[in-house]
């Protein structure tokens, strides 16, 4: 199990992929849950927190680049991609890691910078269709 421990006071500070946009995350227990927080400007996304080691063993056993293709909740995700991997009932949370309804998109965008972070994935950083792959 990865070890996520980043308190409120003590965030996570990270880039999109292409780097255009500033944004944290901070671990919170909320209802017996571990939550992934992810502040974005004003906006407050929460995130299942084992979707860090989840998509680590998708994307092992892929086995090769993963494209991201994030997207917001409303929007259907491209097939294949992390961000459609994120709210498949075929996953093993069997639906979305997102968990504020109408802000459980962005999967593909602000979870593979963490996993970066944490030494668990190659992430690439082109302006458009970037990729992961855990290392």
């Amino acid at each position: 199990m990865t070890k996520l421990d980043r308190a409120k006071d003590n965030p996570w500070v990270l880039k999109t992929p292409p780097g255009t946009s500033e944004f944290t995350f901070h671990v919170e227990e909320k209802e017996g849950r571990r939550l992934l927080v992810c502040t974005v400007g004003k906006t407050v996304l929460h995130y299942d927190a084992r979707c860090v080691d989840d998509l680590y063993v998708m994307l092992k056993k892929a086995g090769d680049w993963v494209e991201l293709g994030g997207a917001d909740e409303q929007k259907l995700a491209k097939e294949g991609t992390v961000e459609a991997w994120g709210r498949s009932p075929t996953n093993p949370v069997k639906g979305w890691y997102g968990l504020k309804k109408g802000l459980r998109g962005r999967f593909g965008v602000y979870i593979p910078p963490l996993m970066e972070e944490l030494g668990l994935c190659e992430l690439e950083h082109n302006p458009k269709n970037n990729r992961m792959r855990a290392k």
